[in-house]
């Protein structure tokens, strides 16, 4: 929480979103430590509530995601001795756990989440309306830079020609002398 608001920074937030299996998700550790309740118990409620956390709420995730997790943190530990692989929340699992997680703490987590949640897709379609117009500037100025490139192409084959020599002609040396 940030000191004075009462509130979740929201770097801190943002730096516990990640990509697994193409969404965007939260580690249940990460999340029991914004509602300020242990890991056990975050699962423990959620479990008790499963009909509340279909499979695109919530996952287990695999021991491949699990280690790949782990190494992009660079921690040789199990994430504190889990006999478990960790579950994670999906923007919509986030939401419900507000409403098992009943406390005044756990309802203002949950909005800053949400807002995270929401700025990050502003982002992506930010990224995606930015990324199209790269595409059209470069499909542009291709065609107008092939014009000037096959200009220098037919400057650079023409060099090799023999040219035709304009204006006035260097004098005969020996017609120089008797111009003397």
């Amino acid at each position: 929480m940030t000191r004075g608001t009462g509130t979740v920074s929201e770097e801190r937030i943002e730096k516990s979103i990640f990509y697994v299996r193409g969404r965007k998700v939260m580690l249940d550790a990460d999340l029991a430590e914004l509602y300020g309740v242990e890991t056990k118990y975050l699962v423990r409620a959620v479990k008790r509530n499963h009909e509340r956390f279909p499979g695109d709420f919530m996952f287990q995730l695999s021991q491949e995601e699990y280690e790949n997790l782990r190494c992009q943190f660079g921690t040789s530990s199990g994430w504190g001795g889990r006999r478990y692989y960790p579950y994670v929340f999906t923007e919509q699992g986030v939401a419900m756990l507000s409403s098992v997680l009943a406390s005044k703490r756990a309802i203002q987590v949950n909005i800053e989440i949400m807002r995270s949640f929401m700025k990050l897709r502003r982002m992506v379609a930010a990224y995606k309306e930015l990324r199209k117009k790269i595409d059209s500037l470069e499909m542009t100025y291709n065609e107008k830079f092939r014009v000037v490139f096959n200009a220098i192409r037919q400057l650079i084959t023409h060099s090799n020609e023999e040219r035709r020599v304009i204006g006035f002609r260097p004098l005969d040396p020996d017609r120089e002398e008797k111009l003397k």
